[in-house]
């Protein structure tokens, strides 16, 4: 085994131990799953985009060009690779090179911006960076300009879908010009990671603002990825459509790597709407899809969806995000299909109905772990387990968990019982059979249809303006989203601030759209506890009262 990267909490001797030893760790790293595939079924079509469709083999081939290319400007293993491509086949072959030749992919949503991403460059020590030079409206080379100008550590940039631009490398060219001969196979083979290895940093929102980064290890992830496909019955003649972005771990790891492990085919959509969702399942005769709440409700309220041939659909899984029972009644009645609805995060907790579960028990529950091996339990506020039926704190451990964020120790002491159980900030209950049922949080989130995003990242960035006295970010209620963004914002004495005015103010610190309050109540005075914090229960309530929700 090789040594764990500095930074990265091992997974207790005991543990790993019984991991091992009784084969939950499977002993394959994250490469191995695409090899696999092409030597089962190389002519069998594996991945679709809107632009190229390819083999098992095909994808193979690509990806070790790639792998040898990366090699060849430098990246060595253990080194940090942002990945930030959309939802196209290249993901597939950016993603799983740098698996091969043994070094980090840091997973990236396409939202991210400087702000982010410069945080993520410093915390992660990337040093190399594969992303798409446009994608939609959005021209990213004035993002990537900003960041290698503030972090000069990062040397390689790889632009996909790109000719390339000055030292700013193209990912089609270095798979053109880098021959998988014997020799390029040979050096490929020699870098094969050890599985106990970290394979993948995933960021995820934090409460104390910018993104915590969640390593994972080879066999940690392929351990939940291949129970979680298992839960919702994927299979070699399943036509999955990711519907949601690949950096999410939602679509990452229950749709494509799910897919990939039982050889089926992936249908890439980077175009979310409901018309394109509809041409596509008929299109492509897809089985399955992979979203948010938000989407679903978006596209169970198409006008013209009864328009659509969408016969062949047989199962969504959602998560992300709460799916409302009256959602879940609707969409499975209406597309004649089972609605899974799931919980989990990017640390590896993973929760699923089953497609035999009673509608009420897939409306009004998360099912149970995907995980058979994981451990889930509620706890009382003092640590004490509770019964069977007991609302709780929910705490997870086992060999699909991750086992601390990366340089996080004071992060990571709150984070964790003295026995290594994950404390997931969520409340739960769980029943005489181990169904779960996700029904309050803790932590102070907001979760705007599916996208996980911190209320104390926002404060800051709205607190930092010359005129703001004091700020308080809370969700407001949303039919559509779930919740949405509200700041309560107190201005110092004299001042004129507007909406406007501070949305110009963030968008000047290159905040992202996801860090854009999408309303705003400026008050004399922000209400305060007894101790003297700010009230965010009063600012609920409030907020529920004027949008008539009371």
């Amino acid at each position: 085994m090789g040594e764990l990267l500095e930074g990265v909490n091992p997974y207790m001797k005991g543990d790993a131990a019984m991991y091992e030893e009784l084969r939950w760790w499977p002993g394959l790293t994250l490469g191995d799953l695409l090899d696999r595939a092409a030597d089962v079924y190389p002519e069998k079509e594996a991945f679709v985009d809107g632009k190229s469709r390819l083999s098992f083999e095909e994808a193979r081939d690509k990806t070790n060009r790639l792998a040898i290319g990366l090699m060849n400007i430098g990246i060595s293993p253990q080194d940090r690779v942002l990945v930030q491509v959309p939802n196209w086949n290249e993901f597939v072959l950016a993603y799983f090179a740098v698996q091969k030749i043994g070094a980090i992919a840091v997973l990236m949503i396409d939202r991210y911006r400087q702000y982010e991403i410069s945080h993520l460059v410093q915390l992660t020590g990337a040093t190399s960076w594969i992303l798409s030079e446009k994608f939609k409206k959005t021209d990213y080379l004035p993002v990537v300009d900003d960041v290698v100008k503030e972090r000069s550590q990062m040397k390689n940039v790889v632009l996909v879908r790109s000719e390339g631009h000055g030292r700013y490398l193209s990912m089609e060219r270095l798979i053109e010009e880098s021959a998988p001969d014997k020799d390029g196979l040979a050096r490929l083979a020699k870098r094969r990671p050890d599985p106990n290895m970290v394979a993948h940093m995933g960021p995820t929102g934090g409460t104390t603002g910018l993104p915590k980064v969640v390593p994972r290890t080879h066999n940690s992830l392929i351990c939940g990825m291949v129970y979680a496909a298992l839960s919702w019955e994927l299979h070699m003649q399943d036509v999955t459509i990711l519907a949601g972005p690949i950096g999410h771990d939602l679509t990452f790891t229950k749709g494509l790597c799910g897919v990939l492990t039982t050889l089926g085919k992936t249908v890439f959509l980077d175009d979310m709407k409901p018309e394109e969702i509809c041409k596509t399942i008929k299109r492509e005769k897809a089985t399955g899809i992979v979203l948010v709440p938000t989407l679903a409700k978006r596209l169970i309220d198409y006008e013209k969806l009864r328009d659509h041939d969408l016969s062949s659909l047989k199962k969504i899984h959602c998560g992300g995000g709460i799916s409302h029972p009256d959602l879940i009644k609707q969409v499975s009645e209406e597309l004649k299909c089972h609605y899974l609805n799931g919980y989990g995060g990017t640390e590896g907790m993973s929760l699923l109905c089953r497609l035999y579960y009673s509608l009420d028990q897939k409306r009004f529950t998360n099912g149970k772990p995907t995980c058979p091996y994981d451990i889930y339990k509620v706890v009382s506020p003092d640590g004490k387990t509770l019964p069977p039926g007991s609302d709780g704190e929910l705490l997870v451990k086992g060999p699909g968990m991750f086992t601390g964020y990366y340089k996080a120790p004071e992060e990571n002491a709150g984070a964790f019982t003295p026995d290594g159980f994950f404390r997931t900030g969520d409340v739960a209950r769980i029943d005489q059979k181990g169904v779960v049922t996700i029904t309050g949080r803790i932590k102070e989130m907001i979760n705007r249809g599916g996208e996980s995003i911190s209320a104390t990242q926002i404060e800051r960035l709205i607190g930092s303006h010359p005129e703001v006295a004091l700020v308080a970010v809370i969700p407001m209620p949303d039919p559509v989203f779930g919740e949405r963004v509200c700041a309560y914002v107190q201005p110092k004495a004299g001042a004129r601030l507007s909406f406007e005015k501070i949305i110009s103010y963030l968008k000047e610190q290159k905040a992202s759209v996801l860090q854009l309050p999408e309303r705003m109540e400026f008050v004399e005075a922000i209400p305060l506890t007894k101790v003297q914090k700010v009230d965010k229960r009063a600012l609920m309530v409030d907020i529920k009262k004027k949008l008539g929700v009371m």
